[in-house]
Formats: C-alpha cells, structure tokens, sequence
C-alpha cells in the first residue's frame, strides 16, 4: 500500500497549489472509461472528480500497477483503507479494508524520486464502485468497477438554495484563513455545478479521511451539500474561535509590548537627564521575580500597586525601602510552588520505627493519617496535637512525619508569645512593621505546603496586645485557612496545603475553642525498659559522634544503663538522661585527649566517680516506716510521680491543720477524709474520746511545690486510718482514686502515667479505682505484669489491702 500526502488539508497545501487552482476545475473530458482497472490503496487521501492532487508511491505493489496504467494510458482508482487493529495498513491482502468508493484518476505526471518513492500528479475522472477485487497475471491488485455517473438536475431550488448557502459559507472560510487565496475564491465563484461545488468546497476544507470518504460516498446532490455544509460550519466555528483567540493573543502581546518599549523610553530619558537608574533597574528587577511568583489576582493587583509607588518614589525616601521590601517578601513568598507528596505507607512506617522506639499507637494513628491524605489529597485532614510530657519525642515525630511525606518541615515556638501580632503580623503602616510567625516560617520553608510545628501551644500568653490563641483559630480551621489574612501582607494567603501539628505539654492550658479544632494524641511517658532501649539504640550513640570516640574508646554497659535511669533519673522523657549519659562520654573524651586509651566499658561501680552520688533514693521503706504515712500517686505535666502524705496527731480539740502547698481542691479532699474516718470510726475501732482529744495535722512533703486535684482522697483517708489505728502503711503499695463522703472511691487521669512513676519507684502493689478498669489497656504490658494491680470500689478494700495488721504493726 502507498504512502501519500495529505490531500489539501490545511491552508499551507492550499497556499502550494495556488497555481493549480485554475487546472482543478477543468473537466477531464468524456473519453471512454474501462471495466477493469488498477487500483491504489490509500492511507490517508481521497480524491474527489475534477480535482488534481499530488501522490506519493512507497510501495512495490502500487507501483508496478501506477505504471502499467501509465503505459496503456488506463486510469487508476483511488480507493481509501481503514488500517487494522493493529494500525497496520501492509497490502498483503487488502481487499477486506478497502472502501468499495473510490474515484477513476488519470496519472498527468510520473516521477522517480531519489528517496526512491515514486511521485504522481493525479486528476479525478468520476466515482465509481467496485464490483470485483482480483490480481492480474502480474499479481498486480485490479478491481471490476461500475462507474457512477453525476446526478444534473436543473432547476431545482432546493438544490440551487443549498449552493448559494454553500458558497457563502465557503468564501468565509476563505477569508478566516492565515493567508486567503484570491485565486481559491474566485473559482469557487466561477463553480456552477452544485455536485462540483461541494466535491471542490469538501477537497479544500480540511476534514478528516474518513469524513472526506462519507462525502464521497455521497451520490445524491441534497444529502451530499447537507453533508459538506455541516462539516463547513463546523469549520467555521473552529476558525472564528481561532481567530478570537489569536486577536486577545496578539492586544496582549501588543500591550505587553507597549509597556516595554515606555518603560526603555522612560529609561533613556533618566539617563538623559543624568538621574540615578538604580531604581528603575530595581523596579524592573522585582516585576520579574513576581511575574515569575505567580501571585494570585487580588495579590498581583496590590503588587501592581506598589510598584507603580515605587517607580515615583527616590530612593532616598524612608518609605522606599518599606516598600521594596514589601514587595520583596511577596515575591519570595512560595504563592504557588508545592512540594511533590510521595508517601508509601510501608516506607512511612519504617521511617517512624527508625526515628523513635515503641509509641505503637501513636504511630498507628499517623499511618492512618497518611493514608487518607494519600487516598484523598485534597480532603480536610484534622490538625495533630501531641501532648506529653517533656522530652518523649513529640517534636521529632513532627520531622517524621515530614521525612515520610517528603514535605518541607518548619517549627514555630509559641512559649511565651503574648502578642496577636506576632501569629497575624503588623500593619505596615507602623515603623518596622514586619509579618506573622505563619507567613516568615512558610517564607523560609519556600513551599506552599510543609508540615508546620506549632510547638509549645500551652505557653501562650495573653496581654493587652491581643490573644494569640484567637488568632490561631483561624489559622488552625481547615474551613477557614484557605484565605488566611496576615496584617503586613494585606491580601489572603492560602494555608490550607500546610499541614499543621501542634505540640503541649498539659492539654488544660489550651483554649477550649482551640483545642476543639485539633485531634489530640497524647505522648505517655517512657518505661525503664524503653529508656534502655531508647538509649542504646539512639543516645549513646549520638553522644559518642559528637564527642569524637568510638565503642571501644567508650563503651556504656547494659547494667550501667539500668543504674543510670534508676539512681539518676526519674522522668517521664529522655533529656535528662541524654544529659548523663552526655556527662559520662565527656569524662571519656577528656581521658582520650590526654593520650590515655579511655575507659572502656563503663559499669555501674563507674558512675559514682563520674557522676557522683545517686540523686534518686528510695524513700519507700524510710517513708512507710512508722504509723500515719502513705504512699499516693500524682500526675504532672512531666509525668507521672509518687507522693507522700504524712498525718501526725497532738493532744488538742479535733482541729485539722494541712501544709505543703496544697489547692483547694486537695484541701477539701483531706476534710473529706477526716470526716469519713470519724463517720467510720466504728468499723476501723478508733475510740471517740481519740478524735475528740486530738489535733491532727496532714502533711504533703516537697512543700515548694504546688499541689492540687482530688486523686490523693484514698491516700489521704489511708494515712489518717493508720495514724488513728496504729497500724502502719505497706511500704510497696501505692494508690490513687477520689473519695466520697460515703466512702466510694472515684475513678481519676493520668493511669499510665501513675503506673508508669509507681513501676520507676520500685512499687509492687497499686490501687486503682474500679471505673478505672477500663484504661488498664494503656499500662504498657511489661509494667502490668511487673504491678500487683489491684482495683478497689470502696475505701473498705483500700484499707483491707494497705494496712498491716495489728500484730504485725506490734
């Protein structure tokens, strides 16, 4: 099968065969027309009667039958093929994708090109329609054919109206082309056979083979003019949209131009009148950076603005360089840019296992969170707050969390801010006005949508400035964000790619319509066990690199480990024990710089000489020891920790005192229990005439502290139960739970955090109120099995399980 041109099918084929035009519309004359003749096939070109078109020959087959009607001066036809499935168009046997229309040509010019194709000029004779294929002798492809001969009607109006409307139709498209063709219009005027007509309108128009073929297969004059006019309108359509759009093109262009050639002519003549050029130079130096910021409208138009301010202004003005410098944090600021997410689930969780041991939940909950980003990127994802005590990794999650995503990451410390200009920035019509934390981090961050820290949020202030934390609803509402309005800038920006994680320390301390926009995750404490494995694996290592040695050099046992978290740390995080573990590779550094070769392995007999005397005691024993001390549990905002209540009776008149620093709320615990005790006296044997002669007196050691919250009550009752009935406190047991005034013990917070402090303190047997039954799932299994944890509903069994017997006390 041969590789043709395309047969007129823009306005550059048009334009190349102007000269042709004339030869086009010639009748071929009315010599006798054979039965059988050669044919070849087609790709891309149909032919229609009376019109020349040029053919290009790249195959064997239509070759050698183009020549033998060349020889026997035959005409040839023309037939268009519908290539395969598989787009092949080959001629091995064609005969089933060949059209049964085609168009009888005669060859008016033959030539041997040196690419080795064969080039032919064609003219069309007439239609005709293919009875029979068959191969010659040669194996050359002919076919039987009948031709078809066009329908002349005369004075048919319905025909003669359809003309004019396509001629009309045609000499417009004409004119919308790049380059109209004088020649082309006016034959298309000279045409007064409608079949001519619309074969020689569909050969210039630029449609598509298989259209051209609908039309060619079009023998009635009607059905073959409405076809080619609605094919022509809607090429008109398309050329008069094109020409809308090249004309906007052009006025923008041409005005993008105008401005151009002022500004060089504003140029020239500052330089003609000796004026400094190092503004115009900046001017033009900050339209391209914000041209190339891709601002959005309201942004590009105040820009404009100030611009336009600035190219009036000298630079010595003092409001110059206000706005230069405005106009520069516009421009650097990342309107458009974005970081390309990548998150792999499986990639994420690997990276969150790499950067922090155990916190499986909190882990858990992140996946979850970057799956649905991944799933729905563009859905409104909840703001993380996690909050824990210090130093559990709560901001390294949030630099995981960016790893995993491949996300820019930025923190901005909120401790101490008071100021709701420092979140919204300043109005910049105040000297050294400069903008919010939000818009300087994201300006560092240089995208649109890194994951953002707002580290510290229970360190807010609040002073006569403003609040911050109303001024961070709108920075933390997914619903709101999108048109965030800082003051320096003065036109929205669009927050609402960031993703925003917040950090604190005690979730109380957080507004409540703030806390309400954000999911809170809490970060519990560590166990011993985890602080060894945490430490092993991460900060001994780290403390090695940054002091310059080697294992060997400086080599921090397991057992030393154990002795250091024990007798040298108690916390719920990690930074102190970071700090010791910092001070024992110091002590070896400064042994390996004198030339000695180190310490080697360090075990726990080393750490009195290096760190000296244990800063954690055991107080339990010496505590416990005598009649009227228990032992409670206490949250704080660095975890858990345990507490001593200590009670003391006086020969008096039943007054109570309490000391230790304690709140109301604590306060009012202790007189709960004195008045259940003495509602109790019965059952516990305490002889009347005993609280009527005493004053006693409720202690809470470590009086430099504040304490406060209902959890002592069952601790409380139980140091005034011992104290009254001689009978001492169990020194490994500890408690926690409110009490009513019907001896009902209450369910508290803080139970991980409680078991964790009383796990640390080498307690072994724990109370719990009953209701609190249900959070024995967040005790980290090792501390459940390493606690007798027992859970009590009335303060009976509390005193049941705490108290020695008599004898025993005896």
């Amino acid at each position: 099968m041969n590789d043709e041109t395309t047969q007129n099918t823009d306005t550059t084929h048009q334009d190349n065969h102007k000269d042709e035009i004339s030869h086009t519309l010639v009748h071929s004359g009315s010599a006798p027309k054979p039965e059988v003749i050669q044919i070849l096939p087609m790709r891309e070109t149909v032919l229609f009667p009376e019109l020349v078109m040029p053919v290009v020959l790249d195959r064997p087959g239509p070759m050698a039958g183009a020549q033998h009607a060349m020889r026997n001066e035959q005409p040839v036809g023309l037939l268009l093929a519908t290539p395969d499935d598989n787009g092949d168009d080959n001629d091995e046997s064609p005969e089933s994708r060949l059209h049964r229309v085609g168009t009888g040509a005669n060859i008016m010019r033959y030539v041997t090109g040196s690419d080795g194709n064969h080039h032919l000029v064609c003219q069309g004779i007439s239609r005709f329609r293919v009875r029979e294929f068959f191969k010659d002798e040669e194996g050359r492809l002919s076919a039987k054919v009948i031709w078809i001969e066009e329908p002349a009607p005369e004075g048919d109006k319905h025909v003669d109206a359809r003309m004019d409307n396509l001629r009309n139709s045609a000499l417009e498209a004409i004119e919308l082309m790049d380059q109209p063709s004088r020649e082309l219009a006016h034959a298309i005027r000279s045409i007064t056979s409608a079949a001519l007509l619309a074969d020689a309108v569909a050969g210039y128009l630029g449609l598509k083979a298989k259209e051209k073929q609908q039309i060619l297969e079009a023998v009635e004059l009607e059905p073959r003019l409405d076809r080619v006019q609605s094919f022509l309108d809607y090429r008109l359509e398309v050329m008069r949209l094109s020409r809308d759009i090249n004309q906007q093109t052009q006025q923008r262009m041409g005005e993008h131009q105008r401005k151009a050639m002022l500004r060089e002519q504003m140029r020239s003549i500052q330089r003609e009148l000796g004026e400094d050029e190092s503004t115009a130079e900046e001017v033009q130096r900050l339209r391209e950076q914000l041209d190339e910021a891709k601002l959005p409208e309201e942004a590009a138009e105040q820009t404009d603005r100030e611009l336009r301010r600035l190219e009036r202004m000298s630079d010595a003005s003092a409001e110059y360089s206000m706005v230069r410098t405005y106009l520069e944090l516009m421009a650097e600021l990342p309107w458009a840019k974005l970081s390309e997410d990548r998150i792999d689930i499986q990639a994420s969780r690997e990276i969150l296992d790499e950067d922090h041991y155990g916190l499986d939940k909190i882990k858990r909950r992140i996946l979850e969170h970057l799956a649905v980003h991944k799933l729905n990127p563009e859905g409104k994802a909840p703001i993380l707050c996690f909050v824990g005590p210090p130093g559990v990794g709560k901001t390294s999650l949030g630099r995981s969390i960016a790893r995993a995503m491949n996300r820019e990451f930025v923190r901005a410390s909120l401790g101490g801010v008071h100021d709701e200009s420092e979140i919204r920035g300043h109005r910049r019509t105040y000297v050294g006005a400069m903008p919010g934390s939000v818009i300087s981090h994201l300006r560092k961050a240089g995208t649109r949508n890194p994951v953002f820290m707002l580290d510290e949020m229970d360190k807010l202030g609040a002073s006569a400035h403003g609040d911050p934390a109303s001024a961070l609803l709108e920075v933390l509402d997914p619903s709101q964000n999108d048109t965030f309005n800082d003051h320096y800038l003065g036109v929205p920006f669009d927050l609402s790619k960031v993703m925003f994680i917040a950090t604190a320390n005690v979730l109380d301390a957080i507004p409540g319509p703030l806390r309400d926009r954000m999911e809170v995750i809490e970060v519990p404490g560590y166990t011993r066990e985890e602080k060894q494995q945490i430490a092993r694996r991460y900060l001994v290592g780290r403390q090695l690199e940054q002091a310059g040695l080697t294992t060997d050099q400086c080599n921090i046992g397991d057992e030393a480990l154990n002795a250091l978290i024990s007798n040298y740390t108690r916390e719920a995080g990690l930074r102190n024990l970071d700090r010791e573990i910092g001070a024992i590779v110091r002590h070896a550094a400064v042994q390996v710089a004198e030339g000695k070769p180190g310490p080697g392995t360090i075990g726990p007999d080393d750490l009195a000489d290096i760190l000296g005397p244990k800063r954690v005691d055991n107080e339990i024993a010496l505590r416990t020891s005598i009649a009227g001390v228990s032992t409670g549990l206490a949250w704080t905002p660095a975890g858990g920790d345990i507490l001593f209540v200590e009670a003391s009776r006086a020969p008096g008149s039943g007054r109570l005192t309490i000391t230790g620093q304690l709140g109301d709320v604590m306060k009012e615990s202790a007189q709960a229990a004195l008045s259940l005790v003495k509602a109790r006296a019965g059952e516990l044997a305490i002889e009347q005439e005993r609280l009527d002669t005493s004053d006693i007196h409720i202690h809470v050691p470590a009086g430099a502290i504040k304490k406060d919250g209902p959890s002592a009550g069952v601790a409380l009752y139980t140091a005034l139960a011992s104290l009254l009935t001689d009978r001492k406190v169990r020194a490994d047991v500890a408690m926690t739970g409110e009490i009513s005034l019907r001896g009902q013990v209450l369910p508290i917070g803080g139970v991980k955090e409680k078991t964790l402090a009383a796990h640390q303190a080498g307690i072994h047997t724990v109370l719990l109120p009953e209701r609190n039954r249900k959070d024995e799932d967040d005790i980290p299994e090792n501390v459940r099995g390493a606690l007798d944890i027992r859970y009590v509903s009335h303060v009976d069994q509390a005193i049941e399980i705490a108290l020695q017997d008599a004898a025993t006390t005896a």
